[in-house]
């Protein structure tokens, strides 16, 4: 037998410090209350038989004192809460991993009649993990006293939420905390986590509640080895009829940013034919609306051209016809961001080209400033400059470079070599392109005529887009995080401007600069470790998330970290102020495998298939604190009936 509440030494002060107080004010002398009576001799017959039972009054005092040490004995036996020594070092250890991914939000299960007193917006449907942390519950309620168990959560990490402990409300406390996320369950990284927190305890176990979807327990370092630990398995689920959006992005036109596309995918990840409504919303109002019918695990891409009336937010929904439901609301949202339409500066630094002056006019968002090469540079920084026919020093913010026809590579990130020209024999022109690159988006320059050039010569890492048989016309790299692209020749010396690939050409190049093709930005996927572009002189960033709710993120070299694990819209507010500098980003769950919800009713980890939960029927516990505090009330009621009954008083 051995204390875990209090120690023997603590008990033992308090238990003479309050028993020694009993005894004083048992010991203290009654004071007898004054009553007048009109005939003293009356009385006398009861006086003496008052003398005669004082030995008796004596006693039952003495009775009375007894009664009081022993609820105080109990009480202290009650605070130390003494347990058998087996209890300590022997009994099971149990790491339970409950399943939080987006599959567990799955409504696949039986529903509590509906409160009609409860609002529509407040009510919840019940899910998955809700069936399975009552199913744990039941588990830790039939906990014998020599057990312990640790409860954490599974989804992209693994968080434990409460100590290895037998105590009932902790882990019931801890089983209240877990909450489903937007993502997929990292079953490998939860496995090593139990296999290290078991290591060297008397028999190890481990409980996995899950809809059993959780995919190979493989990660960098190979496949998951129990040894002999346990392992179990609490199952939940039933259904498979699901929707999901599984693809969305967005991205502006080059030439009329108030005009974008959109992309699509919805998957139908059950084995039903399935009606599906895809309803369109910008900035919140809705746009489209169409009905497609979607066979058994089918995808379908739907492209959206030439879209407008949003400057910022756009909202994918889908949901099924008629009465069907979907049973994971969650993947039925996807959310997308459109690109600021910014006015970008532009610095042309130039003797005169009308028409890379007239190509720059097409787009409303760039603010132009043309500067003669003797006054370079222009006043204020600019995101990109252009020079045409010269390559000077590079003067600070000149922001990403473009060169046309340089004829001096002595302060220019690339080098010239040899002179190309047209002849008899040979038409100079791009004979070699690469059509996937970002520059070339919409652009033809395989007919393009060049009557004299310039060889480009780049470095190891720069991207040669567009050749001749005879050397690199179109060059595009980087240095030191400044991008640069150079053209090779002089516009005018070939039939270049006469074609929309020349404007095309200039304006891809300038967004490629921006990084205003959205697709890198539409949104972040659930699960990951995001990098989220912030000011690089800032140390730390409010992060506004989907639910209202916020979180203080860090920023290094310009970056925001954050895990993210909800679909949504998020904000990013740099510094304390809440309305200082912001930006937008939107986040989606996009997977194919977290949405296929059917369940898997057979768990395994390499050749070891897990059993049912055993061993854990609820009975009576060995806590014997519970029957002290149970004795205490016990006694005192025995001492309140005796009272009454005239007993002890």
């Amino acid at each position: 037998m051995h204390f875990t509440g209090l120690s023997t030494t603590i008990l033992l002060q308090a238990g003479a410090a309050l028993a020694a107080l009993v005894v004083v004010f048992y010991i203290l002398k009654l004071k007898r209350r004054p009553i007048a009576v009109p005939f003293a001799p009356l009385w006398q017959r009861i006086l003496r038989d008052k003398e005669a039972t004082t030995l008796f009054s004596q006693l039952k005092r003495l009775f009375s004192l007894l009664v009081q040490l022993a609820l105080l004995a109990l009480m202290l036996l009650a605070l130390g809460d003494p347990r058998p020594a087996v209890s300590k070092g022997e009994g099971r250890h149990v790491v339970v991993l409950i399943d939080a991914s987006a599959s567990m939000k799955a409504i696949d299960v039986e529903q509590p009649e509906v409160d009609e007193s409860i609002p529509e917006e407040a009510r919840r449907a019940r899910t998955r993990l809700d069936v399975g942390k009552e199913k744990i519950r039941e588990v830790i309620r039939g906990l014998a006293a020599s057990d312990r168990m640790l409860v954490a959560q599974l989804d992209a990490a693994v968080t434990p939420l409460s100590t290895m402990s037998g105590e009932i409300s902790e882990l019931e406390s801890a089983i209240d905390r877990v909450e489903a996320v937007d993502v997929r369950a990292q079953f490998a990284r939860g496995l090593r986590f139990a296999v290290d927190s078991l290591q060297g305890l008397s028999s190890p176990e481990i409980v996995v509640v899950s809809d059993g979807a959780l995919g190979e327990p493989v990660d960098g370092a190979g496949a998951v080895d129990l040894g002999d630990i346990k392992l179990s398995h609490v199952p939940v689920g039933e259904g498979n009829r699901n929707v999901a959006i599984t693809g969305f992005s967005v991205r502006r036109y080059p030439l009329d940013k108030a005009r974008y596309e959109v992309l699509l995918e919805v998957t139908n990840t059950s084995d039903e034919v399935a009606d599906v409504d895809i309803e369109l919303y910008g900035d919140g109002a809705l746009s489209d609306i169409v009905t497609i019918r979607l066979g058994g695990a089918e995808s379908l891409s739907r492209f959206y051209p030439s879209l407008s009336g949003a400057n910022q937010t756009l909202e994918a929904r889908v949901k099924l016809q008629g009465n069907a439901q979907d049973l994971l609301p969650v993947d039925d949202h996807a959310f997308a961001l459109l690109p600021e339409r910014r006015r970008a500066r532009v610095q042309v630094v130039t003797k005169g080209n009308m028409y890379l002056e007239a190509a720059l006019l097409l787009d409303e968002y760039l603010e132009v400033v043309t500067v003669s090469p003797d006054a370079y540079p222009g006043e204020g920084g600019f995101d990109v400059t252009i020079f045409d026919g010269i390559t000077p020093p590079v003067k600070p913010q000149s922001g990403h470079l473009l060169y046309l026809n340089p004829t001096d590579d002595e302060h220019a990130p690339f080098k010239l070599g040899k002179e190309l020209k047209t002849d008899k024999r040979y038409t100079l022109g791009f004979d070699e392109i690469d059509t996937k690159h970002p520059l070339m988006r919409n652009v033809s320059l395989g007919d393009v005529n060049i009557r004299k050039g310039w060889a480009l010569q780049g470095e190891k890492g720069d991207k040669a887009v567009g050749k001749s048989f005879k050397g690199t016309l179109l060059l595009a790299g980087r240095r030191k995080g400044v991008k640069f692209v150079a053209l090779g020749f002089d516009i005018r010396e070939s039939d270049l401007p006469l074609r929309i690939s020349w404007p095309m050409l200039l304006l891809n190049i300038i967004n490629d600069f921006l990084e205003e093709d959205t697709s890198y930005m539409s949104s972040f996927r659930t699960g990951d470790v995001w990098s989220i572009p912030a000011p690089s002189g800032a140390s730390k960033a409010t992060l506004e998330l989907p639910d209202g709710g916020t979180q203080v993120v860090p920023i290094k070299d310009g970056r925001a970290i954050f895990l993210g694990q909800h679909a949504g819209f998020y904000s990013l507010v740099v510094g304390d102020d809440p309305e200082g500098e912001r930006s937008m980003f939107a986040a989606n769950l996009s997977d194919p495998v977290e949405s296929a919800i059917a369940p898997v009713a057979e768990l395994s980890v390499g050749e070891k298939k897990a059993a049912e939960v055993s061993g854990f029927e609820i009975g009576v516990r060995r806590e014997l604190w519970v029957y002290f505090l149970v004795a205490v009330l016990l006694v005192t009621a025995l001492e309140w009936l005796s009272y009454h009954r005239r007993v002890t008083v």
